[in-house]
């Protein structure tokens, strides 16, 4: 037997003991696996098909190394929404995958009374993200002070680099 067969192998054997595993996952693992692995994601980019210049775009994601598939795809089946796909497209060496829920009504009635009041590390994170969907529910983000709002509430959140400043979209916001 070849490294490399043996290490299929032993893949193939790990995925059986996760399927297993996958009918006994708990809402508990499932929060704990998010607050490691997942992300509430608000960003506004611009959009040539709106009258204000901008499109705020929202998604809930969880990433995992091929093997946590199963782990996955029982979180997709529990919340009832979503959709596994690769992670990234632009990375040819990442491998991993990624459930990814973007529907508004599924992420206003599934996924956000799912983790309500559950999450302690994405706790802040998840607060914005819920006031974000329920300003975008009133059509605030149609208007320039709630697109302010949401903007500022987005940048809270997920603390990396922003391709664009809150000045340059609120500068730029068509009326």
């Amino acid at each position: 037997m070849t490294v490399q067969s043996a290490s299929w192998r032993m893949q193939d054997n790990q995925q059986e003991r996760l399927v297993k595993v996958m009918l006994k996952i708990s809402d508990d693992y499932f929060i704990g696996f998010v607050e490691g692995e997942g992300m509430f994601h608000v960003g506004v980019v611009p959009s040539k098909e709106t009258k204000c210049g901008w499109q705020v775009i929202y998604f809930f994601k969880v990433s995992q190394n091929p093997i946590g598939k199963v782990v996955l795809d029982s979180l997709r089946k529990r919340l009832t929404c979503g959709y596994l796909k690769q992670n990234s497209k632009n990375d040819p060496t990442d491998k991993s995958i990624a459930m990814v829920v973007r529907n508004f009504s599924d992420l206003k009635n599934k996924v956000l009374p799912f983790f309500r009041n559950k999450l302690i590390i994405k706790r802040k994170s998840f607060e914005s993200f819920e006031k974000i969907i329920y300003l975008i529910e009133q059509g605030k983000h149609l208007e320039k002070e709630g697109l302010k709002e949401i903007i500022d509430l987005a940048y809270l959140m997920n603390t990396g680099k922003r391709k664009l400043t809150k000045e340059y979209i609120i500068e730029h916001y068509r009326n």
